[in-house]
């Protein structure tokens, strides 16, 4: 009778067979990245293929913690696998279990420029605060690059465009291969001896390896110790190298770095004419001002100076001489009214306008006005006043009448 055996312990002899073979313990495969994904637990799951077929990788969080990947790892990467082949046995499927995970060819160099930007950032290198500024107005410009090609070039036609008086000096240095790291250093250092007011540090795009020169130690080095502010412009926009991340000021190609550096002659000299009218228009509005205020002071001085003061009383005492003299006046007339009203009275009382009207007045030997009979005697001398003078008389008798009958 043929023997017949479950799933599980089929797969589990598969597995057996897989652990008792030493060369599936410890195996390197290379080929290319797919279906890569970074899992929330922290392990990796991805695929490696080539033409004639793919494997199924997964990476654990705890390799990976102890250096087994040091650079992010992207679908289409070219990448060297080590670790050891083994069976899942629910899935009855057998992947690669990664212990380390390298790139392949340009992608060792990758590796190597990723430790390197790691180290450098982790020194402070990159820090901001170590940053120059770059001269808005600059005399001199120095540049390290190679003296023939497509950068020197860009970079002469854009600086003397955008400033024809610009000096520009050149340090023709060697960008590319064994040696081109030492002649960028020499560079730097001799164009920091010409006390130049900004470097610029490129060339030309290329590969990873054409520009490899800027990804050296050395050169991040001598960039970082410069006194002189240095635009680092190498390669095309996508490149980017240690010496970028080093520089004062990165610029995503060579025209742009002297575009950077180099200030615009003719806008500079608008900018002088519109600051120079600017300035004018306010100290015209400063003497506006000042004219004004020096005209407060005045009021205000006049108003409180001794003589503003005598005049302004002597004003108030022609005022009240004013008002003094109207209510004099005024009562001198209502004087004057009252006096009229009393003339008029008392002519009426007078003796003499009665004379005038016919009546008499009688006085004794003394002047004394007599008014009775009881006043005088017989012989008396009497005074009799009429209208036009006087009448001398003797009382020879007197007789009493009642006028009230």
């Amino acid at each position: 009778m043929r023997s017949e055996y479950t799933v599980t312990q089929v797969n589990a002899y598969i597995k057996n067979m897989f652990t008792q073979d030493f060369l599936l313990k410890a195996i390197t495969v290379k080929g290319e990245v797919s279906n890569c994904k970074y899992h929330s637990s922290g392990h990796i799951y991805f695929t490696i293929k080539d033409s004639g077929g793919a494997i199924a990788c997964v990476m654990f969080r705890g390799d990976r913690d102890r250096g087994g990947l040091r650079f992010d790892m992207k679908e289409g990467q070219q990448v060297k696998v080590t670790g050891s082949i083994d069976v899942y046995e629910r899935d009855g499927r057998y992947q690669l279990y990664a212990r380390q995970i390298m790139l392949d060819g340009a992608g060792v160099l990758y590796e190597r420029y990723e430790e390197l930007k790691k180290r450098l950032s982790e020194s402070g290198m990159f820090a901001a605060e170590y940053k120059q500024p770059i001269p808005k107005y600059i005399h001199t410009l120095g540049v390290v690059t190679a003296p023939t090609g497509a950068a020197v070039r860009d970079i002469i036609n854009v600086a003397t465009r955008r400033n024809p008086h610009i000096q520009i000096i050149l340090y023709p240095a060697i960008v590319q291969g064994d040696q081109a790291a030492e002649s960028i250093v020499r560079g730097i250092e001799a164009l920091a001896s010409r006390q130049v007011d900004v470097i610029i540090v490129g060339r030309g795009g290329g590969s990873i390896e054409d520009l490899w020169a800027f990804n050296e130690e050395i050169v991040a080095q001598a960039i970082f110790d410069c006194p002189i502010p240095i635009i680092s412009a190498v390669g095309h926009e996508t490149d980017t190298t240690i010496a970028d991340y080093v520089s004062d000021r990165r610029a995503p190609t060579p025209s742009a770095a002297a575009e950077l550096a180099v200030f615009e002659y003719n806008r500079f000299v608008q900018d002088i004419q519109d600051y120079s009218y600017s300035l004018q228009k306010s100290i015209d509005r400063k003497l506006d001002a000042c004219r004004m205020q020096e005209a407060r002071y005045k009021e205000t001085l006049r108003l409180l100076s001794p003589m503003g003061k005598i005049k302004d009383r002597l004003l108030r005492m022609d005022q009240y001489q004013d008002v003094l003299q109207a209510l004099m006046d005024k009562r001198l007339k209502n004087s004057r009214h009252r006096l009229e009203i009393d003339i008029e009275r008392l002519k009426g009382l007078s003796p003499l306008d009665r004379l005038k009207s016919g009546y008499s007045y009688v006085a004794d030997a003394e002047g004394n006005n007599i008014r009775s009979i009881d006043s005088v005697q017989n012989e008396d001398d009497i005074s009799i006043y009429v209208s036009d003078g006087l009448v001398k008389a003797q009382v020879t008798g007197t007789e009493r009448i009642n006028f009230e009958t």
